[in-house]
């Protein structure tokens, strides 16, 4: 089970685009993740004409190591560590470690 999923509200806690807050739009693999409108880079594209791509520069999202961001608390307003539980019909979930409260989805 993963601390931070596809969804999640997140804030980077290092790196260029520290302080800056995005949903995670993807998981790449075990390790990394896409945030919107964090970490954009310029990329240079050459044009393919059988597939119908034009060249120019493109901007888009490089992923995110997880050890970078951390789950944004609604409550506090601010970045917070998450943890595991079980509730008592045996269902696992994520919660937030300040204030105890449990994590939706």
């Amino acid at each position: 089970m993963e601390k931070i999923r596809k969804g999640d509200d997140v804030v980077v806690i290092a790196g260029k685009d520290k302080g800056k807050r995005g949903a995670v739009l993807q998981r790449t693999d075990a390790e990394h993740v896409l945030v919107a409108g964090v970490n954009r880079v310029k990329k240079h594209v050459k044009p393919n004409p059988v597939k119908g791509v034009v060249s120019g520069i493109v901007e888009k999202e490089m992923p995110l190591h997880v050890s970078n961001v951390s789950l944004y608390n609604p409550a506090t307003k601010k970045a917070d560590r998450v943890g595991f539980r079980k509730l008592e019909d045996g269902t696992k979930v994520r919660f937030f470690k300040s204030n105890g409260e449990v994590l939706a989805g």
